[in-house]
């Protein structure tokens, strides 16, 4: 498990997640996608000291550490500054998974479904 000090780029846009779950765009998400993903984040090298999130889009809930309620149905792997790209839409999903910026486990049609979209436009990045 990953030092709690270790701060991440990508804290905040789970801490931008949670709030965007709440609100009617966020329970759209929720109802188009139903799933569970679990993504693990290193700081620099991916395997390496990372951090885990859940991001429930059945429940319509994002926290810290491992999914509990079985096997989520998509398990991503990044390095911090690849997530926030790809949260960001700076970068392709598909081009980063290609380049091995990206790695998946769980179901690739469930995958699919994981976009830039998911993710509420940034304010102030």
């Amino acid at each position: 498990m990953a030092e709690t000090s270790t701060q991440l780029k990508s804290d905040a846009i789970f801490d931008q997640l949670k709030l965007h779950l709440s609100t009617d765009a966020g329970k759209e998400l929720i109802k188009k996608i139903g799933l569970v993903y679990q993504i693990n984040i290193a700081p620099k090298k991916i395997g390496f000291n990372e951090k885990v999130y859940v991001v429930d889009l059945k429940k319509g809930e994002t926290k810290e550490g491992p999914y509990e309620g079985g096997k989520p149905d998509a398990t991503f792997s990044f390095t911090d500054g690849d997530f926030v790209k790809i949260a960001t839409g700076k970068m392709n999903p598909q081009i980063a998974f290609m380049r091995g910026a990206m790695k998946i486990k769980g179901s690739i049609s469930a995958a699919q479904k994981f976009t830039p979209d998911i993710f509420p436009k940034p304010s102030k990045m």
